[in-house]
């Protein structure tokens, strides 16, 4: 009787045992399990970078957004508000980066926001090749898109009528040239087109014509018009001396050294030559 309780506890105690073990192993792969979700996750979440403001600079941002991202797993959060919005949005603390699609205020400068300009912005002022006119003032150009001059003759060229084409409304390009030469919808066109390579086919083909398009899509089917006698390169754009121009500011509270590291890391990428060659191909100049 005795042999045989003994034999019984034995076996309780083995089992208790066994499930002692099991329990444990299970426990410690479980709190090992979740310790490795948890810093997956955390390695995985790079972190977001917020940023809002011009809608000029929409295409850049929405592929520095989408490169970045896979590159390194950082979120860039983009609201497309105007630069005035971004700018008192970065002022405000709201968010990281405020673009603008112009240089900074002296006021905004001195209230404590830094004017990271990332790009510039270049446009071609193109005519048909029987036009004979190759330089204008910036003035005229703004009068000649309003309507006020009519005729190429009043600047000096053969007496034909002025067929101005332009983009259609919600365009990036016709936003950005209307806004440097500060005719926001006061533009008469001729007609209206929803491609840069349909503006150069309508100006080529279209005597006494005159559109914009971005300098890198320019070829030899029109003339590009000098604009106050400097030509449309991106050596001038990067001197300052093209007049058709504007910068890509991505503005932040106080310096660049100042911001949080993912942001640092974020502008670092951009100045590399990874991040230079993604403004290049959307079509901008660069700074460097």
């Amino acid at each position: 009787m005795k042999k045989t309780i003994k034999l019984m506890v034995s076996a309780v105690l083995a089992a208790t045992m066994l499930v002692g073990c099991g329990s444990t192993g299970t426990e410690g792969e479980g709190t090992e399990g979740t310790t490795e979700a948890a810093a997956s996750s955390e390695s995985s979440d790079g972190g977001v970078i917020k940023m809002s403001g011009s809608t000029s600079m929409e295409k850049l941002c929405n592929t520095l957004k989408e490169e970045y991202l896979n590159k390194t797993g950082v979120e860039i959060d983009v609201q497309f508000t105007g630069s005035g919005a971004g700018v008192q949005a970065v002022t405000e603390g709201t968010v990281d980066i405020g673009n603008a699609s112009r240089a900074l205020s002296d006021e905004e400068k001195a209230g404590g926001l830094a004017e990271n300009i990332v790009a510039l912005d270049g446009i071609g002022m193109i005519v048909d090749k029987a036009n004979t006119v190759t330089d204008i003032s910036k003035d005229d150009l703004a009068k000649v898109f309003k309507g006020e001059i009519k005729n190429w003759s009043e600047l000096g060229g053969s007496d034909t009528p002025i067929v101005v084409i332009g983009r259609e409304a919600g365009s990036g390009t016709r936003g950005a040239f209307e806004e440097i030469l500060g005719i926001e919808d006061a533009c008469v066109y001729a007609q209206e087109i929803n491609s840069t390579g349909a503006v150069m086919a309508k100006v080529a083909s279209t005597p006494g014509a005159i559109g914009y398009v971005s300098l890198d899509v320019i070829d030899d089917t029109v003339n590009t018009l000098k604009v106050d006698g400097v030509e449309a390169t991106a050596e001038n754009i990067k001197n300052g001396t093209y007049a058709v121009q504007r910068p890509f500011v991505m503005a932040t509270k106080g310096e660049i050294s100042e911001q949080s590291q993912t942001v640092q890391d974020f502008f670092n990428w951009l100045d590399s030559d990874e991040g230079q060659q993604i403004i290049t191909a959307v079509g901008l100049v660069t700074t460097k």
